[in-house]
């Protein structure tokens, strides 16, 4: 069977995206499972290559069906949007901005038209995309704007342990005020159907509870009362496997023995906290609900070690592998 192809951007060029980018295309491992198209500035990858000390050949394309899979070739296509007389590792700049922005649109155009299976993605600077006016505050928002997704899912895999989230870039008392019975019955809904796309068919989700040990009843806050418990009856009475106000000390210490086949957490740290304190490296962030497939690491661009040659590549290599294990039940 074809090795999944799968669109690779390089991210903001000013920070280790171009290093980690490298690293992943020239292991063995990697080229084992997949086959990769890079997206940047061919000036950019050629310093990459030269800081990581990576054997790659670059191979400049038009298109994906023109690239040459062999061990050992990068192949690109060359957004050439890069000014090396002003371009400069560590440093919020618009050009960056610009180019990480068009790096991800060019990687939704070839995967929405079918010419690659999944995208995996670098990291972007939030400060370097609004210098370049660009009105989008992440990769998701970019995501399911340009694929007209209202809504895109946010996903966390790690080992094993599938976490997705209720609410996300919110302030603890902005959050509060999304933990209602509908919102989480139309999540736990939507996080199924993005499952089952995934293959995953079988097991049960489990809704991470608010408040300390679930609220005990009421004793400390209401919301599992109110919300949580009777929005989790309402999705078993509709025939959905789902669990729930499960204590948050111990949901995810769950998920990873098995217990669970993921985990719905009600806001951004009780998750990340969860993932990342289980193995940070590899914690990945898969969009789902689109209709492409996009995974990410999830760390960023960090400017301090950029152009060094320190960088590590395992969550870049973690993005690609877990893109090409679950592309192909995109084309089902």
């Amino acid at each position: 069977m074809e090795k999944p192809l799968i669109a690779v951007t390089l991210g903001d060029p000013a920070g280790i995206g171009p290093e980690i980018v490298a690293q992943s295309i020239a292991d063995k491992d990697i080229f084992d499972i997949a086959r990769c198209i890079v997206i940047g500035d061919r000036k950019i990858m050629e310093q990459a290559i030269k800081i990581v000390k990576a054997d790659l050949t670059i191979h400049v394309v038009e298109a994906p069906d023109e690239g040459d899979y062999s061990y050992g070739v990068l192949n690109m296509i060359d957004l050439d949007n890069i000014d090396m007389d002003k371009f400069e590792y560590g440093k919020v700049s618009a050009m960056c901005g610009q180019a990480a922005f068009d790096y991800i649109k060019k990687s939704i155009e070839l995967t929405m038209q079918g010419e690659a299976d999944a995208v995996a993605t670098t990291p972007i600077n939030k400060e370097s995309l609004h210098a370049a006016a660009v009105d989008f505050i992440g990769h998701t928002e970019i995501f399911g704007a340009l694929t007209g997704t209202d809504d895109p899912l946010t996903m966390f895999e790690t080992n094993g342990l599938r976490v997705f989230f209720l609410t996300r870039h919110k302030s603890l008392r902005a959050m509060l005020d999304d933990i209602k019975k509908d919102r989480i019955i139309d999540y736990v809904q939507r996080c199924t159907d993005a499952l089952r796309r995934l293959g995953v068919t079988e097991g049960t989700m489990a809704v991470a509870g608010l408040n300390p040990h679930s609220g005990e009843h009421g004793l400390f806050g209401w919301e599992e009362v109110n919300e949580i418990a009777p929005a989790v009856e309402v999705l078993k009475a509709e025939g959905f496997n789902v669990d729930g106000p499960v204590p948050a000390d111990s949901v995810f210490h769950q998920a990873a023995l098995g217990k669970y086949n993921s985990v719905l957490s009600l806001y951004h740290d009780q998750g990340h906290i969860a993932t990342k304190t289980l193995d940070f490296d590899k914690t990945i962030s898969i969009t789902n609900g689109m209709p492409i497939l996009r995974t990410s690491v999830d760390h960023g661009t960090a400017f301090d070690i950029a152009g060094k040659g320190i960088a590590g590549a395992v969550s870049m290599k973690e993005a690609i592998r877990l893109a090409a294990k679950y592309a192909p039940f995109f084309k089902q």
